[in-house]
């Protein structure tokens, strides 16, 4: 950045406040259940999450007249409040000079496999209205003087579709949209943790009728549990991705998603074996994404033993120092990990190092007060002599400058700020860092509108999984918008019936599963239960996988799920009532993706995304300066299963497993406007096939 921004600038960009207060919904009703009290809400669609997609749907609903509630287990918290990057991205149609073509958009977010086509055409389309829509609310995306946003390259992006707000791009859309949200009065359940969803009728009458939520603001001595009873024909899940999955993961703690509920309730997934891993800051310090910026600064990265002795250890890997701290700049905007990047010394090379320190028991740094340190033999670090891309692509930025924190600070002062902002001084001290957990590609099936298998059940944002096996950095952001407003819309159009049960029996059966997992002597802890979850699914199904130990996880994940459904979670105190279900749903979600990876694995799936196949039989291996990484070998991707997605269904207390085919956009050149407006104006347009 060639203008010095004032402080008071970077401080409104990195410390985002919420509004408050909100409009508190207030129960309809009580529910008498034996000597317990119950308090009833009523909606006509209940949104699950308070994130960016969530508040999307919630405002997008309000504006159409329909009757909403939100529910969520903390008020402007979660994935989309406290996660981001150096400059955390939106991805959409670009708004520069140069234009765009949708149907490019679409090929572009789509082009790793695994994804309807209509999805990405969706996505594609609907990103023009869902990005002037959080313009007009406030979202402060930067403009040239002529009103064109400013965009930049960024992952998985040919054109450079990219934006940014800087850091906390998320945190301010959540911000605006609880903005809009407070001034159309949008009532809110907050601390209130969804834990069962409610459904009636069978086969493809079945539909959704509510959800039974754990609110700490309705514990008494009639309700010491807080149970409340949602009752509503519509539900958005909003509530994010799995974020305990992984022990090694950038997610905010108490990230538990809906996957796991929706399950429960038979719901269909797809795609759970894809994941997006990369570098970030350890969850126990302050979980952050270090892609951007971050690395284009190119920082000395090195590891310390126990013995405190440091390593230079990139440079056992890359054969010449430019080739080196070239790559470490290219994990600016190719941070996901990839599998193929590891061949040829590419850049997910770097990640494949830094597991390797990390196994051995070392910690990694990177430290923006000193420059890469040479390969051995080779010539020191030096601006003039980097690979034409990354020259160029300082050079354009004007940031060909001697020190990594020096070139931070004028490219993005921001990425300074945050880290400041959470205790971190960067110009002062390294930073520890490691490869971790950052998203989840695959969710609950959606339709074009967000709508899932189960009849008035929608998901939006990371709770959905409407991605493939990649995506463009800021596509998810861009979803959930997309998906936000479209349920919304659907939801408005479409005729609700009204739900008359008090679900006395569901209530009762929660109630008698609390009470039993309260009192049983050999309910297991919660602790133990997330010990075992985390490490397997870290261990076993990281970005690093050896295929021949993932059926003995699923059967370990089997067992767990078998002892939990016998003895329970144990509940010790009432503030410990939500998160048993949580964890219970957590530990059914790991043992999805793992039958799901499983089953790949049968299918001859290879490595694809950010998952590396290890195997004896594998066909590829990388390599290092020093030595063939044989124990890395690993088995190419079967392009042929990019045509169809892996499905995974909860049913009679077993999984289902099955492909089916992507399904296309259909023809586009057969739309016109006077043969299709009267799909428009008569509704026939949110109709399912």
């Amino acid at each position: 950045m060639t203008t010095t921004i004032p402080q008071a600038i970077l401080d409104n960009l990195t410390n985002v406040t919420m509004p408050h207060p909100v409009r508190a919904a207030q129960a309809h009703s009580t529910l008498t259940l034996g000597d317990y009290r119950i308090p009833v809400y009523h909606s006509e669609a209940l949104v699950v999450g308070s994130g960016a997609a969530g508040l999307r749907a919630a405002v997008e609903l309000r504006r159409r007249r329909v009757d909403v509630l939100v529910a969520t287990q903390t008020l402007f918290w979660g994935t989309s409040a406290c996660s981001g990057s150096d400059k955390q991205t939106l991805h959409t149609a670009s708004t520069s000079f140069h234009g765009d073509d949708f149907t490019r958009l679409a090929s572009a977010i789509g082009a790793g496999g695994a994804m309807d086509g209509d999805t990405a055409y969706v996505e594609a389309v609907g990103s023009v209205e869902a990005f002037i829509g959080l313009k007009s609310i406030g979202l402060p995306l930067p403009e040239d003087e002529y009103g064109a946003v400013l965009r930049y390259q960024t992952d998985h992006d040919e054109v450079g579709r990219a934006t940014s707000c800087g850091p906390r791009t998320s945190r301010l859309m959540v911000k605006v949209l609880a903005e809009e949200a407070v001034l159309l009065d949008v009532p809110f359940v907050d601390h209130a943790t969804v834990i069962r969803l409610l459904t009636e009728g069978e086969g493809d009458a079945r539909r959704i009728v509510g959800a039974i939520a754990i609110v700490k603001g309705a514990r008494g001595d009639d309700n010491p549990w807080g149970l409340c009873l949602l009752r509503s024909p519509s539900v958005v899940l909003a509530s994010g991705g799995p974020g305990e999955l992984f022990r090694d993961s950038v997610y905010p703690k108490r990230c538990f998603g809906s996957l796991g509920l929706a399950l429960e309730a038979g719901i269909e997934t797809v795609n759970l074996t894809e994941h997006q891993f990369g570098i970030g800051t350890r969850r126990d310090d302050f979980p952050w994404n270090l892609s951007g910026t971050y690395v284009q600064s190119m920082p000395y990265i090195y590891s310390v033993d126990d013995n405190g002795g440091e390593h230079n250890f990139l440079a056992r890997y890359y054969r010449t120092t430019r080739e080196l701290v070239s790559n470490i700049f290219r994990k600016g905007y190719q941070w996901p990990i990839h599998a193929t990047r590891m061949l040829n010394f590419g850049s997910s090379l770097v990640d494949l190092a830094i597991y390797n320190e990390s196994q051995a028991g070392r910690t990694v740094y990177m430290d923006f007060n000193r420059n890469p340190l040479p390969v051995p033999g080779d010539t020191p670090f030096s601006l003039d002599n980097l690979d034409e891309d990354v020259y160029q692509y300082l050079c354009n930025n004007n940031a060909c400058l001697e020190q990594p924190i020096d070139r931070l600070r004028h490219m993005n002062p921001l990425a300074i700020e945050l880290y400041k902002h959470h205790g971190y001084d960067l110009t002062q001290h390294p930073l520890a860092f490691n490869v971790n957990h950052q998203h989840m590609n695959g969710g609950i099936a959606v339709d074009t509108w967000g709508h899932s298998s189960l009849n008035g059940c929608y998901a939006v944002g990371e709770a959905a999984g409407t991605h493939g096996v990649t995506r463009p950095g800021g596509a998810a952001l861009n979803a959930g918008q997309v998906f936000g407003l479209r349920c919304a819309k659907h939801i408005a159009a479409t005729p609700r019936e009204p739900v008359n049960s008090l679900f006395e029996n569901e209530l009762t059966a929660v109630l008698a599963q609390i009470q039993r997992d309260s009192r049983h002597p050999e309910a297991l802890r919660v602790e133990d239960v997330r010990a075992q979850v985390q490490q397997r699914m870290s261990d076993r199904a990281g970005f690093i996988c050896d295929t021949s130990r993932v059926g003995e996880a699923r059967q370990e994940a089997c067992a767990l799920n078998q002892r939990i459904a016998r003895d329970g979670v144990a509940i010790t105190h009432p503030n410990q009532a939500a998160f048993s279900f949580q964890w219970r749903q957590i530990a059914l979600a790991s043992e999805a993706m793992l039958a799901a990876l499983e089953t790949y694995i049968g299918q001859g799936g290879g490595s694809r995304g950010a998952r590396v196949m290890c195997s004896e039989q594998g066909d590829v291996q990388p390599e290092s300066r020093e030595e063939p990484l044989g124990q890395f070998r690993f088995l190419s991707e079967k392009t042929s299963l990019r045509q169809e997605q892996l499905c995974v269904t909860w049913r009679n207390n077993e999984f289902a497993i099955y492909s089916k085919p992507l399904r296309n956009c259909g023809d586009l050149k057969s739309i016109f406007f006077e043969k299709n407006w009267p799909d428009f104006l008569t509704g026939q347009i949110y109709r399912r096939d």
